[in-house]
């Protein structure tokens, strides 16, 4: 598996980007793999913000280098599902299993819809709130090589997740964040929340500040 990642790298020089702020478009596409370019319905609601194309592409460009070359046979789990943009993508490119945790009635029918469409038996979606279900994972099982979290901002998501994430995570694993501000800065008042992890990338487009880390071993 690829080490090239700094231990601890300095913090990136984040450009001004002249991509403008997210909103919730009507539509969002898979960007690669089985389904690739088929579209996936955006539900209207407050907190919709699905994860950009050029992030996501970015991201899965980080997570193939990552494992190897390849998402094949990986299990998957997207805590704040939404239009299930993240894991569906993950489905399109070979992960074996993908659990979609959604708490919004509407969304997780827009997900059933979604994985009928394609066919995804791999996928399993989940109605439940994430933090409820990422506590019972972690006490039951299973664990997970890739965990998304995507949530609210502002409501200390990331805060509850981060420590039950960890626990859920398989040896070398990796966590995807989106966050408001860039990681280690939005958690310096609680740094030991990042002690379990490596962080190996963080970019920023727009206002969405992403990252991926490791569990260290």
């Amino acid at each position: 598996m690829p080490r090239s990642a700094p231990r601890d790298p300095p913090r990136p020089s984040f450009a001004p980007s002249t991509t403008k702020p997210r909103g919730a478009p009507h539509k969002v596409r898979i960007i690669g793999g089985l389904w690739k370019r088929s579209p996936l319905t955006v539900i209207d609601g407050p907190g919709v913000r699905p994860t950009p194309d050029r992030v996501r592409e970015t991201l899965f460009n980080w997570l193939t280098y990552q494992f190897g070359g390849s998402l094949e046979g990986l299990s998957v789990l997207d805590a704040y599902a939404g239009t299930g943009a993240l894991g569906f993508e993950a489905a399109s490119r070979g992960a074996a299993q993908v659990v979609l945790i959604e708490n919004n009635a509407a969304a997780v029918r827009n997900l059933h819809a979604a994985r009928e469409k394609l066919k995804a038996t791999g996928v399993e979606i989940r109605q439940a709130d994430a933090v409820a279900a990422l506590g019972f994972l972690a006490a039951h099982g299973p664990a997970f090589d890739i965990v998304f979290l995507d949530p609210p901002y502002g409501a200390g998501g990331l805060q509850r997740c981060l420590p039950l994430a960890a626990r859920l995570l398989k040896p070398d694993g990796c966590i995807y964040a989106e966050s408001e501000a860039y990681l280690p800065e939005l958690l310096s008042d609680c740094p030991a929340l990042l002690e379990p992890y490596e962080l190996l990338r963080a970019d920023k487009a727009g206002q969405v500040f992403y990252h991926l880390l490791r569990r260290k071993i």
